[in-house]
């Protein structure tokens, strides 16, 4: 008999996302947390609630210890690290390099942090004024730095990763992006696009199929592949490959700062950011401080959610996210 996600409780999580924290060093322009910073609360997850997960890592192959802030701001990030670590989980974080200073590579290493991904805009300086408060080149400083301390403790992880945000009008900066990355030992790269509008001025910046995109892809997986940087995106992605929407919510969930559960991130934006915005459409099924785990994911409501999303009749939130349209 096949595991029903909806129905029953699943033997594996494919990955949980933990928010530590939603506090940021960076602004950058297509972030909800800059659109809506008026009413953005600043967030961090306490140990007493992480430590309410310690039950459900040693049934999820991987852990991502970020959400909507920068999660080398949290003072216990290499605690968290540790014990996911000790349930027998691969961790990884995105960051956007900014804090991400010889001592703390230097602990990530140690550690045995499994993934590292750097958040990137663009392939020249202009992209520090898409993600104000970052700096191209101190994130590739970074890079190099990380490559040094790796090699010279013979270690093979963190595998490093580039999580590039995708602009409409940065579109050419993607040919310029392998050679960008070489040489310094990044592995691969994960191109997304904007599948979340956090306001209307942001709309022209939607990444729309077309002719010139797919001549793009095209350049940049070969000059890739030749430089041996694997390329990840939603055009290349096999379909169907998480089922009805590549957040994966069947398989996966996200713990959010304030300890709420959600289906994906673009569900879990804090509560009272936005006033009135999008945030305002948060999807919550409990939190963690006052419930179980599991017993939020086999709760009622939660089941119900997993069956109509795979049936195709998701509630108002989920029906024109982009991210279910996509592979």
């Amino acid at each position: 008999m096949f595991w029903l996600p909806f129905l029953s409780r699943p033997p594996r999580f494919d990955w949980l996302q933990v928010e530590i924290t939603t506090a940021c060093t960076a602004a950058c322009i297509y972030c909800p947390r800059t659109v809506f910073r008026e009413a953005w609360p600043e967030l961090s997850l306490d140990r007493e609630t992480f430590a309410r997960l310690a039950p459900i890592f040693p049934g999820a192959r991987y852990v991502h210890l970020q959400g909507w802030g920068e999660p080398f701001l949290h003072p216990d990030f290499f605690l968290f690290l540790r014990e996911a670590k000790k349930a027998g989980c691969q961790v990884g974080a995105t960051t956007n390099g900014m804090l991400a200073t010889e001592a703390v590579l230097e602990r990530c290493v140690a550690e045995g942090l499994d993934v590292l991904a750097f958040s990137l805009a663009g392939t020249d300086p202009g992209q520090d004024e898409i993600r104000r408060g970052t700096r191209l080149e101190q994130v590739l400083e970074a890079l190099k730095t990380l490559a040094r301390l790796k090699a010279a403790r013979g270690a093979s992880t963190p595998r490093v990763h580039v999580a590039y945000m995708l602009l409409a009008s940065r579109l050419g900066d993607l040919a310029r992006l392998p050679r960008l990355l070489s040489g310094l030992g990044v592995a691969q790269v994960v191109i997304s696009t904007l599948d979340f509008v956090a306001a209307p001025e942001l709309a022209p910046e939607v990444v729309e199929d077309s002719p010139v995109l797919a001549a793009t892809l095209a350049r940049l997986r070969r000059e890739a592949g030749a430089r041996g940087l694997e390329v990840h995106d939603r055009w290349s992605a096999p379909p169907g490959r998480v089922g009805p929407c590549s957040e994966n919510p069947l398989r996966a969930l996200v713990v959010a700062a304030d300890g709420a559960v959600s289906p994906c991130v673009f569900a879990a934006l804090p509560p009272g950011g936005g006033g009135g915005g999008p945030v305002a459409h948060r999807l919550s099924f409990g939190n963690l401080r006052e419930q179980d785990l599991m017993a939020i994911w086999d709760s009622p409501a939660y089941r119900e959610f997993r069956r109509a999303l795979s049936a195709g009749s998701p509630p108002p939130v989920c029906r024109s996210c982009r991210k279910r349209s996509h592979p």
